[in-house]
C-alpha cells in the first residue's frame, strides 16, 4: 500500500458513495486507475465493505450503553463472543484487557429495553456480571482518520 492507496481510502472513507472520477481527481490519478487500485484493495481485505450511516436516534435507537463484560472462571471468550454476536442490540464487541473480557456496544429504543438486554446478557454462560456506562451524549463516533505513511526507518 502506498500513499496513494491511503489518499484514496481517506477519501472513500469521508464519502464512501465517491465515483472513481471523483476520486481521481482528489488523488491525480485517472478513473480506471483509480477502479483498478480499489479493486486490489477490495480483493486484498483491506476494504471489506461499503455501508449507509444512520443516525440511531432517528431509527429509534436513542439508549446507548457500553457495557463490560466480567467472565466467569470457566469462560470461554470465543463462545461469550459468539453469544454475544447473536444479541441483535449489541453493535460492537471488543476483546479488552483488564478485569473485563469484553466490552461491547448496545443500542435500544429505552431505558427499559436496556434493562432487558442486561438481562439477558448476564444470562449467557460464561458472563459473571456486567458493568454499564449509559451515554448521555455522543460528541462524534465513527469517523475517518487517514491512515499514515509508514515513519522510515532510522537506520
Amino acid at each position: 500500500m502506498d500513499a496513494l492507496d491511503r489518499q484514496i481510502i481517506a477519501a472513500l472513507r469521508t464519502n464512501g458513495r465517491a465515483t472513481y472520477a471523483d476520486l481521481g481527481r482528489q488523488v491525480g490519478l485517472s478513473a480506471s486507475a483509480v477502479h483498478e487500485r480499489v479493486g486490489k484493495l477490495e480483493s486484498s481485505g483491506v476494504i471489506t465493505g461499503y455501508h449507509a450511516v444512520v443516525d440511531p436516534r432517528l431509527v429509534g435507537l436513542g439508549v446507548t450503553a457500553l457495557v463490560g463484560i466480567h467472565p466467569s472462571d470457566t469462560a470461554d471468550d470465543d463462545e461469550v463472543a459468539a453469544a454475544l454476536a447473536r444479541l441483535p442490540e449489541v453493535e460492537s464487541c471488543y476483546a479488552v484487557a483488564g478485569d473485563e473480557a469484553f466490552v461491547v456496544k448496545v443500542r435500544v429504543a429505552t431505558v427499559d429495553d436496556l434493562e432487558r438486554t442486561l438481562v439477558r446478557l448476564r444470562r449467557i454462560d460464561g458472563v459473571a456480571r456486567t458493568n454499564t456506562t449509559v451515554v448521555l451524549s455522543t460528541r462524534f463516533e465513527g469517523r475517518p482518520n487517514s491512515p499514515e505513511e509508514p515513519a522510515p526507518r532510522a537506520e
